[in-house]
């Protein structure tokens, strides 16, 4: 008789809690029962360059611990390392080295605290780069990436973002191919992304992206309209997406991601986890 799947386990992104205290978000997420956290590195809750970040991330894993939650790390704070450019610089730009030098930062912070992936996107193509070659700059820096990720045994999960270079999931398994189907190369599955503009039906992308998958963020979307939305105010059907993770046996953090509620995090918090409680 085959067992019966494993719960899925429930995060909420940092990103959704922009106006609280790190300590305070992970006390909030808590007590309203999630299993996870997915912290965005960022200039206010874990700055990688602080000067007394190794203080910072021991008193985080000391909270983490203590609260019993799991962490995944996330690298798409869009003005983190340009005040005017979003999510530049990316690996396709002159200056890479800048996003390499983040990402190593972040694999070391996510061993740090026990995550066993980091999260990143492509951001979008220099313009007038040709394809062939913005295929190639980004695939020579993962490659370059994945030397500290095996470093620290820690995955990079790659999720594709609308309107990036890398924008769907037959582009993101076209660059794990492209980086020779490395063990720590996976995907970061965020299902309003896909159901925004993946031309497959959106199970079919959960599909796709099983073999490689690491994370999955969620929140509610329109076809075609990139912004976060509560649950119930997009066009998801939310139950066959969930029924479909667990029957994958995904054990990784499924984790809401919902920018825009930031002054209400609270409350669109726990919104968010009682509906996807009755959901699954």
């Amino acid at each position: 008789m085959r067992p019966s799947p494993l719960p899925l386990k429930f995060g909420y992104g940092t990103n959704g809690f922009t106006h609280h205290r790190l300590s305070d978000v992970l006390l909030v997420l808590a007590d309203l029962g999630y299993d996870g956290v997915a912290l965005t590195l960022d200039h206010g809750h874990l700055d990688p360059y602080a000067d007394d970040l190794p203080r910072r991330v021991s008193a985080l894993a000391r909270q983490l611990a203590r609260l019993g939650l799991d962490i995944v790390v996330e690298t798409g704070a869009p003005y983190f390392l340009d005040p005017r450019g979003k999510h530049l610089p990316t690996l396709m730009s002159d200056d890479a080295g800048r996003r390499i030098d983040l990402l190593r930062r972040a694999l070391r912070i996510a061993a740090d605290l026990g995550a066993p992936s980091v999260q990143l996107c492509s951001g979008p193509a220099p313009a007038g780069l040709p394809e062939p070659d913005a295929w190639k700059l980004l695939a020579t820096g993962i490659e370059t990436i994945l030397e500290t990720a095996e470093e620290y045994g820690v995955a990079l999960a790659f999720e594709p973002e609308p309107y990036m270079f890398v924008d769907t999931v037959r582009r993101c398994t076209e660059l794990a191919e492209r980086v020779g189907g490395h063990e720590l190369f996976g995907i970061t599955l965020d299902i309003g992304h896909a159901h925004c503009v993946d031309e497959q039906p959106l199970l079919d992308c959960v599909q796709l992206a099983a073999p490689l998958l690491r994370t999955v963020q969620i929140e509610d979307m329109r076809r075609g309209v990139h912004q976060h939305l509560e649950f119930g105010a997009g066009e998801i059907d939310f139950p066959p997406v969930l029924t479909a993770l667990r029957d994958l046996g995904h054990t990784g953090l499924v984790s809401v991601e919902i920018q825009g509620g930031a002054l209400d995090a609270p409350d669109v918090a726990r919104r968010s986890i009682e509906f996807l409680r009755t959901a699954a």
